[in-house]
């Protein structure tokens, strides 16, 4: 029986402790979800935008990626990019193997992955280690993919690493709660190069302006519009590594900025350097 990703659900086989997926297609599960089951994956193919938590961050070919419980997360696949996208990804929760299996003294060295995992995180060093694990699970028995996990959250508690949110909104979402704030992330996604006003947002997750206001800023600790901002300045990053030719003024307009000094301001904000001193950086 293969994993069903639903929104928020995750239904898994009954006798399965140890999930095995392979998702290969022109794009990944793009809506916004959550699920029990802690999610390490390899990126074989394909790049987008990531979002966990309350964070933007970018993904891609060769990136190994783990995703806590219950964090709510989207893989928005750029299709202009790639058009193949293609995933190798476990999922277990901290009670698979018996409720005090990972308390065990024998794997009190697994503890650092645990805590990483809880705000999402990237390898930054051992990738290559962690990809020949993965490219064996295929035709892996249950047992040697049971070992292979070890090893793979043995190099996720030791690898140098990135985390991929900075706050975590601790209740979980109800099933209502969960399709409104899809909802408005979804809208963002789609439309951020546009004039995205806090009245249209609100009338997205039917609401207030002000009930909105505070209802986005309770479960991301920032502001719709620091969000908003977040988004198209990844975005323009993204721009300014693949494109060196383009100018600043036309990137700023691409991702929605109609005002130079914002956009310059709100790029220093975020990334400490100004955009053309970022570029120069990356070449």
């Amino acid at each position: 029986m293969s994993l069903k990703v639903l929104p928020f659900k995750i239904v898994k086989p009954e006798d399965d402790a140890l999930i095995f997926q392979v998702d290969q297609g022109p794009a990944l599960y793009d809506k916004l979800h959550q699920h029990e089951e802690i999610q390490i994956s390899l990126i074989l193919e394909g790049e987008g935008t990531l979002i966990v938590g309350d964070s933007i961050n970018y993904y891609s070919k060769g990136d190994v990626i783990v995703i806590g419980s219950h964090i709510p997360h989207v893989f928005k696949s750029d299709e202009s990019a790639s058009n193949s996208s293609h995933m190798l990804t476990l999922f277990f929760t901290e009670s698979s193997f018996g409720d005090v299996f990972f308390t065990l003294q024998e794997l009190k060295g697994l503890h650092a992955f645990f805590k990483r995992a809880k705000y999402g995180f990237r390898l930054t060093s051992k990738e290559n280690q962690a990809k020949d694990l993965f490219l064996k699970l295929e035709t892996s028995s249950k047992f040697e993919r049971f070992l292979i996990l070890l090893k793979l959250m043995k190099i996720g508690s030791k690898a140098n690493y990135k985390s991929l949110s900075a706050f975590i909104y601790d209740k979980k979402y109800s099933n209502n709660e969960g399709q409104r704030i899809r909802n408005v992330f979804e809208y963002t996604i789609n439309t951020f190069t546009e004039d995205i006003s806090l009245d249209s947002i609100a009338r997205v997750a039917n609401m207030t302006k002000n009930a909105f206001c505070k209802y986005f800023k309770k479960r991301t600790n920032k502001t719709y519009i620091q969000f908003l901002n977040e988004l198209r300045i990844e975005y323009a990053c993204k721009i300014l590594l693949s494109d060196k030719e383009l100018s600043i003024i036309n990137i700023a307009e691409q991702v929605g900025f109609n005002n130079m000094s914002n956009f310059n301001r709100q790029f220093k904000r975020i990334k400490h350097v100004n955009p053309s001193e970022f570029r120069k950086r990356a070449y």
